[in-house]
This record gives C-alpha cells, structure tokens and sequence, in this order.
C-alpha cells in the first residue's frame, strides 16, 4: 500500500526547491501526497525561489539553478496544488479561557482534536512542513498547524520539517506541561549565519522585514535542551538531522536528503542519523 504523506505549505511563500526536494523524492517512491495550507489557499513560491539570477545575501551567491527554476516555475503552472486542504476548516482553534462558555468550549475542542487525530491515524503515514520565510507568518505560531503535529507526534508517526518550518516543531506543546516536544531531541534548522541582516519578504503582503523576527537557532537551542541539541552544521554543505519521529532539514541544499530520510524512516526504520549525542561522543 502507497505511503500517504501531509505535505503543509505557508500562504505568504514557500521556497521553491524545499518543496520540489521531497515532492519528486515521494513521488519516486510512490507515495500519495496530500497538500494542506492554513486556510486553504492555494501556496505561491517565493519568487526569489524561482529566480537563477537572485543571489542570496548570506551566502553571495544563487542558490536557484536554472534547472530548479524550471522545475518550480512548473508546479507552479500545474494544478498540483490547487484546492488544498484548508486547516481552519478542519481543525478546532483553541477557545480563550475568558469566553463565558470556556469549559463547554474546551471539551469541544477536546472532542475534535481526537476526532482529527482518529482521522490522521487512517490517512496519513506523515507529516512534512515545507520551509522558507512564509512559515513565519502563517505556521510558526498557528495553534492548528501545532495541534496537526502534536496528533502526529502522539500517534507516533513521522514528522518532518524543513528550515524556517523548524521554528513549528519548536512552538508545538501540550497545554498541560508546556514543553516542546523537540525537548531532548536533535534537530538542524536556518541557522544564524544564513539569516537575512535585511530584506526577509513574504507573498502577499505589503512589507520587507530587516532580519527574521525571530532567530530559529536560538529557539531551537533552546527548546530541544537539556539532553538534546542543535546541531547548525555551518560550513557544511548539508545539514539534515533524524531524531525519530523527527526529520529536520536545514536550508535549500538539504530539500532532497530531507525526503531521501523520511524515506528511509518510513520504509527501512531509520530512527537516528546525522548526529552523535554527547553521550556517544
């Protein structure tokens, strides 16, 4: 039986080539993809991701081959990822604890997550956030992409996330304790010395950022400590990092060993690769 694989894309922008990475991984693989976005709108690439000529102001240098280009340019055309699933319409959002109903509300809630994580157990094997700076905007700090991981997470199934999509997996915690569920583990994200010093855009909106608003590594240091780490790899050409259930990619270069890994996870039990915890060391 075909893998099924939940692929959520941000509304204000993907990056291209985290997208294309996985997409023709998972498609060689035979696996049924299924697209989902915040609200249901269909996701647009940045247009940096799309462009041979942009040069990337950490690195000094494209990052987008013509090829990739090309590549991007025709999903984009394609109707691959129109009428995605809308995350709004399928999951709950948290009450406020000031509603004057807040204890009906909250078992409510309750009552639809587990519904939602009933109906995951039945259609997906996984999960996959697909980076670049959209995330920022529109997953990082939504409560239904986290209520998406957490059923993931509690059903033990495999979870991956790419740059900037990272910072979801850090922000994803149960209301009872409140402690990221990355704690103790070991993942890669953007980190600092790939970071914009200005200039982060979104699609859709009207404004440039200077830096990111938030610097991923320092969360993700922080949020996976004590007993985990993160692990940058700066000057490395590749940084992807399995801890299961997680499968974590870097930048732009990792998008196709980010799905060669879930791959593995999924299909030959991969459950660490990429580190050595300090234990080990």
């Amino acid at each position: 039986m075909s893998r099924r694989i939940l692929v959520v894309l941000s509304e204000y922008g993907y990056w291209g080539e985290e997208l294309i990475g996985p997409l023709e991984t998972f498609d060689k693989a035979g696996y049924h993809l299924t697209f989902a976005t915040p609200t249901g709108k269909r996701p647009v690439a940045l247009p940096p991701s799309m462009d041979p000529d942009y040069v990337d102001p950490p690195l000094g240098r494209s990052v987008t081959t013509p090829e990739m280009a090309a590549k991007v340019k025709a999903v984009e055309a394609s109707d691959r990822l129109d009428n995605p699933l809308d995350l709004s319409s399928w999951l709950p959002d948290r009450p406020y604890r000031s509603k004057p109903y807040f204890l009906r509300d909250w078992e409510a809630y309750n009552s639809r997550v587990e519904k939602v994580r009933d109906q995951i157990a039945d259609r997906y094997d996984a999960l996959l956030i697909v980076g670049g700076s959209g995330p920022i905007v529109d997953l990082a700090n939504n409560w239904r992409v986290h209520d998406l991981i957490l059923a993931f997470h509690h059903l033990d199934r495999p979870i991956a996330a790419e740059c900037y999509g990272v910072a979801c997996l850090a922000f994803a915690r149960d209301q009872e304790d409140r402690e990221s569920i990355i704690r103790g583990k070991h993942v890669t994200g953007h980190c600092i010395e790939y970071d914009y010093l200005d200039g982060t855009g979104f699609v859709g909106t009207d404004f440039n950022m200077g830096p990111p608003p938030y610097p991923l590594e320092y969360i993700l240091r922080d949020a996976t400590a004590p007993g985990g780490a993160y692990h940058g790899n700066f000057g490395k050409t590749t940084s992807v990092i399995v801890d299961y259930p997680f499968i974590t990619g870097r930048s732009t270069p990792d998008s196709y060993l980010t799905g060669q890994k879930t791959v593995e996870v999924l299909d030959h039990g991969l459950r660490q690769w990429g580190f050595r915890a300090a234990a080990q060391a």
